[in-house]
C-alpha cells in the first residue's frame, strides 16, 4: 500500500502562491474580456511575487523536508525565494510596462503572426498586447523557487523544465526586431536542451550509483561504499555541465549574449538576474548538500571553470560595442565572482554567495531597465556611440547608470564591493588565494569597460541625431528607484542583509 507523503503547504507558501496566481492568470486569459486583461493579469502576477515575499519572512528560520524529502524548506531555500520573489516584483513591473513614451508594450500583439507580413505590420501599430507574459513570467518564477529548493535531483530536473520552457516563449514576443527576438528564442531553446540532456544523463549515472535520487541518500552513499567511482565521477560531471550551462558559465556560455541582445529587455532583465540566483541556488544545493564529502572530485573543476569564466567574460565585454551585449559578457564575469563563492565549500561560502546573489540581481535590473529609456527611431539605442553625452541630455539617467555600471565593477560604497569583498574572503578562508588575485585582476579589467561607459556619457558630445532619452512610466521608475535604493543600501549599510544570509546559511539535513 502506498502512503500518500506529507506536505508542509506553510513551507512550500512561498512557491504555491507564485504558481497559484500562474494558474489564475492562465483563467485569466481565458475568461476575462481583452480590454481588463492587462490590469488584472498585473495585479495577479504582483499578488502572487508579493504573496511569495511575505510568506518567506513569516516561515524564516523554518527547517524541515517536505513531499518525502523531494523540496526542502531551510534558510537557503528561503533566502533565495525571497531574493527570486523580491527580483520577481521589480521583473514584473518591467515587463507591464506600456507608456508611449517609451514605445508603448515591448511585446508582439499576436505571436503566431509571421514577421513581416501585412498583419505584423498592422498589429505593430495597435496598442494590443499579448497579456500571457505575467503568467509565463509567474511559471517561470516558481519553477526557479522549486529549482533552488529542490532536494532531490529528479524534481530538480522538472523544475529545471518548468522554469526553461517559459523563458524560451518570452524571449521571442518582442513587437520591433522580431526575426532578431525568434532567433534569440531557438537559440536558448537550443541551449536548454543541452542543458536538460546534460543533466538528465548525469541523473541516471548518479542513481546508477548510489540507488537513490536524493542529494541526502547520495551524499551518504559517496561516504561508505567500496563501488567504482567511474559512474559517480561520470554522472556528477554531467549534473554539473547541466547546471553551468544554466547558469551561463564560460565554457558553457555560448549563444548567452545573442540571447540577450534579441530577446525584449524587460525578459533580459528578467532572465539575467532570476535565472542565475535560481541556477546557482540549485549548484549550492547539489555540491554542499549531495556532494559535499567530494569535494576532490568538483572543486579542482569549478577552480578552472572560475578563471576561464573571470577571464572570457572580462575581456570579451571589453570588444562588445552594443550595451546589452556588454552587459551580457558582464553577466558571464559576474558568474566567475559567484563561483569564487561557491568554491569555498563552507558556511561563510554560502552566505557571501547567497548576498552577492541579491546584490547582482538588483543591480542587473536597474542596469537593463535604464537601458529600455535610451531610445532611437527604431526602438531602444543599442549601440555605445549612441550613448554619448547622454548625461547633457539627461543627468538623471546617466547619474542612475553610472551608479549601477559602479555597483557591477565593485567599487566602494556600493552593492557591488560588498558581495565582491564577502566572496573574497570566504575564497580566502578557504585556500583558494591564487583564484581571488585572478577575480581581483578581472575586476580590474571588468572596472575598465563599465567606466569607458561612464566617461562616454559624461565626457563626449551627443550627436545631433543622437537618441532621445523617453521619460520613464510610473511601473519602471518604481523599480529603478528600489533597483538604486537597495543598491546604495546593500553598500553602505549592508550589516542586516548579511546577517540575515550568515543565519539562512545552513542546509537542512
Amino acid at each position: 500500500m502506498i502512503e500518500a507523503p506529507s506536505v508542509s503547504y506553510t513551507g512550500l507558501s512561498p512557491i504555491l502562491f507564485v504558481l497559484g496566481a500562474a494558474l489564475v492568470g492562465v483563467l485569466v486569459e481565458a475568461f476575462v474580456p481583452r480590454r481588463q486583461r492587462w490590469g488584472t493579469q498585473l495585479v495577479v502576477a504582483l499578488g502572487g511575487m508579493l504573496g511569495a515575499l511575505v510568506s518567506v519572512a513569516l516561515i524564516a528560520g523554518k527547517q524541515e523536508l517536505t513531499i518525502s524529502r523531494a523540496v526542502a524548506v531551510d534558510g537557503p531555500a528561503l533566502f533565495l525565494e525571497g531574493t527570486l520573489a523580491l527580483l520577481g516584483v521589480l521583473a514584473i513591473l518591467l515587463l507591464a510596462e506600456r507608456s508611449p513614451d517609451m514605445g508603448g508594450s515591448a511585446f508582439v500583439a499576436q505571436a503566431a503572426v509571421p514577421a513581416g507580413t501585412a498583419l505584423d505590420r498592422q498589429l505593430a501599430t495597435q496598442a494590443r498586447t499579448q497579456t500571457e507574459v505575467f503568467p509565463l513570467a509567474s511559471f517561470a518564477l516558481g519553477g526557479m523557487m522549486i529549482f533552488a529548493a529542490a532536494n532531490n535531483l529528479l524534481v530538480m530536473f522538472v523544475a529545471l523544465e518548468v522554469l526553461s520552457l517559459p523563458l524560451y516563449l518570452l524571449a521571442g514576443l518582442a513587437r520591433r526586431r522580431r526575426l532578431l527576438s525568434q532567433e534569440a528564442a531557438l537559440k536558448y531553446f537550443l541551449l536548454g536542451a543541452f542543458t536538460s540532456a546534460f543533466f538528465l544523463y548525469g541523473l541516471a549515472l548518479i542513481y546508477g550509483y548510489a540507488g537513490t535520487v536524493d542529494l541526502r541518500g547520495i551524499f551518504d552513499q559517496a561516504a561508505g561504499t567500496e563501488k567504482s567511482d567511474a559512474l559517480f565521477v561520470i554522472g556528477l560531471a554531467m549534473l554539473l555541465v547541466g547546471l553551468l550551462f544554466k547558469a551561463g558559465v564560460a565554457p558553457f556560455h555560448t549563444w548567452t549574449p545573442d540571447v540577450y541582445q534579441g530577446a525584449p529587455t524587460s525578459v533580459t532583465a528578467f532572465m539575467a538576474a532570476c535565472t542565475k540566483v535560481a541556477a546557482f541556488g540549485a549548484i549550492l544545493r547539489v555540491l554542499y548538500v549531495g556532494f559535499g564529502n567530494s569535494e576532490w572530485t568538483w572543486r579542482p573543476v569549478l577552480y578552472g571553470v572560475a578563471i576561464v569564466t573571470l577571464i572570457v567574460g572580462s575581456v570579451l565585454a571589453l570588444t562588445q560595442t552594443d550595451v546589452k551585449r556588454m552587459l551580457a559578457y558582464s553577466s558571464i564575469a559576474h558568474a566567475g565572482f559567484i563561483l569564487t563563492g561557491t568554491i569555498a565549500n563552507s558556511q561563510a561560502g554560502l552566505s557571501s554567495t547567497m548576498f552577492y546573489l541579491l546584490t547582482y540581481g538588483l543591480t542587473t535590473i536597474g542596469s537593463f531597465a535604464v537601458v529600455m529609456l535610451v531610445r532611437d527611431a527604431d526602438g531602444e539605442a543599442g549601440h555605445l556611440s549612441q550613448w554619448a553625452g547622454l548625461a547633457k541630455r539627461s543627468p538623471l539617467v546617466a547619474g542612475v547608470f553610472s551608479l549601477f555600471l559602479l555597483a557591477l565593477a565593485g567599487i566602494p560604497l556600493t552593492s557591488g564591493f560588498t558581495g565582491k569583498f564577502v566572496v573574497f574572503r570566504a575564497a580566502l578562508d578557504a585556500g583558494a588565494g591564487p583564484l581571488v588575485v585572478i577575480a581581483l585582476l578581472a575586476s580590474a579589467v571588468a572596472a575598465f569597460f563599465y567606466i569607458r561607459v561612464i566617461v562616454l556619457m559624461y565626457f563626449s558630445e551627443p550627436a545631433d541625431d543622437g537618441p532621445t532619452v523617453a521619460v520613464p512610466g510610473m511601473l519602471t521608475t518604481i523599480s529603478l528607484a528600489i533597483a538604486a535604493a537597495a543598491t546604495v543600501l546593500l553598500g553602505v549599510a549592508p550589516g542586516a542583509v548579511l546577517d540575515l544570509a550568515n543565519q539562512a546559511a545552513q542546509f537542512v539535513g
